[in-house]
């Protein structure tokens, strides 16, 4: 599909900025992505961007409990975690042209300076750095594939760190005309003891954006009451646009349902407009209200043990916790999470800690911390029959649990955590153990998987090949392999170009699967991934027969 034609004749990408204020974690990821949903509904080709005003170059070596997860895109970019929701939401991959943060863009201007491209001149942020966030954002316009770039600004309007991102958008507003327009979203606080919404806050927010050059075409205003056409009009007055252009974004039971509010507000509606383009049709968002409809009405209930390191902060294991929520509406079924964290598992804990769950997901993570409880909650699940997901670090520490409590091979363990281990059964890739810089050493991305015959994962999967993405730097030691698979754990997914073991099953145990893939990166609302649909449609089973 190409960009629909402008009124000139000729095929114009729309971008679309949407930017913050008054404070953070609104939720402009999921506004862009509502917005992207609707215009995609229409018949419409549709992508997001976040820029990120962090001087990181990507968020691959933060700590989760700053910024929460780590997204993988199919060609290895470590992306922000709203990548996860445009996906999620959008069911079109992403890449790294779809993230972009301040360290890379001054990374690329200060490689460019040294190589002498700028031929001596003085390198400044204008134009030097504008030009190259200008270049970044219509990099994916160039490809001639969108109708629509929706471009997701991070950070709150007068941080110092967003200053050169506002700026461009100044730029481009003035160089593309109606092609161009910027969406502002803002609080508007419920005062409980004056009983009254307040809309001063986004009035200083919109003026915030107006000194540095740049007016909204439509404010969105994230409330927890409705508001009443008096406040959009006063909004309206006061921050320059058409009470049209005032769309209200009241507080939702699920983040699922803000497409079919934005909707309901008319946001699309308004978006079309003032770009100059057709309506084209009503959006067909009948799959999306399915899935609404079964995530609304379960039919069963079970619980799932989440278990992991980085529990305290919900961000940190955020694609998990979504694809959880598809798989549930898949099966029909209310899926609630405990979250465990694996250092409060111990001898004397585990079954109070454990106790009642219907399935256990043992969670990716990296270094030594917490992984004795993940092993003992592995150990749980195996010997107890409970249906057990690991995923990464997860099916790793499956590996090392069935080999110290089955195979007999006491303090076998991962180079990661012990480098002196008698039995490494996890090991790091040989051909990384030269590379020192953390962000070099891992496999990242898309990688192709054949599975085993008649194997479980080859039921779940209805196929014999897969693509899935991975990250994460150690593997399963195939020394170990036969070892492995005449005791019955058998690594039914190989990387055939690598021989790396993908995918790990115990054949005595009903539902018993580790992954060294992240499978939560690629479920969606529109194709819930097909592991996370098996492991909650076995929780349910095992609870029938418990019942």
């Amino acid at each position: 599909m190409h960009p629909e034609q402008s009124d000139s004749g000729m095929p114009n990408t729309k971008y679309i900025f949407v930017t913050g204020g008054v404070a953070s974690s609104l939720g402009k990821g999921i506004i862009s992505s509502s917005l992207a949903k609707l215009l995609q509904a229409r018949g419409f080709s549709v992508t997001i961007q976040k820029l990120d005003p962090y001087i990181n170059v990507d968020p691959g070596t933060l700590n989760p409990y700053e910024h929460g997860e780590v997204f993988v895109t199919d060609d290895g970019a470590e992306t922000d975690l709203d990548l996860g929701h445009y996906e999620r939401f959008l069911n079109v991959p992403t890449s790294q042209a779809n993230n972009v943060t301040t360290g890379r863009i001054y990374l690329t201007v200060i490689e460019k300076e040294r190589r002498g491209d700028y031929l001596g001149e003085t390198v400044q942020v204008i134009p030097h750095i504008t030009d190259e966030i200008k270049y970044r954002i219509q990099l994916l316009g160039k490809e001639g594939k969108y109708d629509f770039i929706i471009t997701e600004i991070g950070g709150t309007v007068g941080d110092i760190e967003s200053l050169p991102y506002i700026e461009a958008v100044r730029q481009l507003r003035w160089e593309m005309s109606s092609d161009c327009l910027v969406i502002h979203l803002t609080l508007v606080p419920f005062l409980a003891a004056a009983g009254e919404l307040k809309t001063k806050p986004t009035q200083h927010s919109v003026k915030t954006l107006l000194e540095q050059g740049v007016q909204p075409d439509i404010i969105v205003c994230r409330t927890e009451k409705p508001l009443n056409d008096n406040l959009k009009n006063k909004i309206a007055l006061f921050c320059n646009v058409e009470p049209s252009s005032v769309i209200e974004s009241i507080d939702a039971e699920s983040i699922y349902d803000v497409p079919l509010l934005m909707h309901k507000e008319k946001l699309d509606i308004e978006v079309l407009r003032k770009t100059r383009m057709s309506l084209r049709r009503e959006p067909d968002l009948k799959k999306w209200e399915d899935f609404l409809f079964r995530l609304k009405n379960p039919q069963n209930e079970v619980e799932i043990g989440l278990i992991g390191k980085y529990v305290e902060l919900k961000d940190a294991y955020k694609s998990i916790n979504e694809a959880i929520t598809h798989a549930g509406a898949a099966n029909q079924c209310k899926v609630k999470v405990r979250l465990v964290h694996s250092e409060n598992i111990n001898e004397i804990s585990i079954r109070e800690k454990l106790k009642g769950l219907q399935g256990i997901l043992v969670a990716p993570g990296f270094g030594e911390r917490g992984v004795e409880g993940k092993i003992l909650a592995i150990q749980y699940a195996r010997e107890n029959k409970i249906p057990f997901l690991g995923i990464c670090l997860g099916m790793q520490c499956a590996v090392i649990e069935f080999g110290r409590n089955v195979l007999g091979l006491e303090k076998a363990h991962s180079t990661e955590m012990n480098p002196n281990t008698p039995y490494p059964v996890i090991d790091i890739m040989e051909e990384q153990k030269k590379v020192s810089m953390k962000g070099g050493t891992m496999r990242l991305g898309a990688y192709p998987c054949e599975i085993k015959e008649n194997s479980k994962a080859a039921s779940i999967y209805d196929s014999r090949n897969i693509t899935e993405r991975h990250r994460h730097r150690f593997e399963f030691n195939n020394a170990y392999f036969e070892q492995y698979e005449k005791a019955g754990f058998v690594p039914s997914g190989i990387n055939t170009q690598t021989h790396l073991v993908e995918i790990i099953e115990l054949t005595n145990h009903p539902w018993f699967i580790g992954i060294q893939f992240h499978p939560e990166y690629k479920s969606t609302v529109a194709k819930p991934h097909p592991l996370f649909v098996g492991f909650v449609g076995a929780a349910i089973q095992y609870k029938s027969k418990k019942v």
